[in-house]
């Protein structure tokens, strides 16, 4: 199975608390490493204010993910965040490369890989 890097991009809430923040970044990146993911940043961009309302919401508070790992953990990741409420936005995005993934990541990727196909 192959990997690639990713950058999803999501918007949450602006009436949103340290504690719920940290929880549902926490809960988006376990939820990648469930899926064979491994994460390699995270930016909380802060509250910022939007280019147009969303949800009758003016603010949004940003977050950015950079990861990689199987196409198909995408999926999943997407869904959490369409049925979320915290989420107003987000984006996925493919990072084109032509050099190939360091071997300090590909190798727990290629681990979890065949751990997944052994299940």
């Amino acid at each position: 199975m192959k990997a690639y890097m990713y950058e999803t991009m999501y918007i949450l809430r602006p009436d949103l608390n340290d504690e719920a923040i940290d929880a549902t970044i926490g809960k988006y990146q376990t939820m990648l490493k469930d899926q064979g993911a491994s994460i390699l940043e995270t930016q909380h961009r802060g509250k910022r204010r939007l280019a147009y309302e969303i949800d009758r919401n003016r603010e949004g508070i940003y977050i950015q993910m950079n990861y990689t790992g199987p196409g198909a953990a995408i999926a999943p990741l997407e869904r959490a965040m369409r049925l979320s409420d915290e989420v107003i936005r987000f984006l996925t995005v493919k990072q084109e490369s032509d050099e190939p993934l360091p071997a300090e990541v590909e190798e727990p990727i290629a681990e979890a890989a065949a751990a997944s196909e052994e299940e």
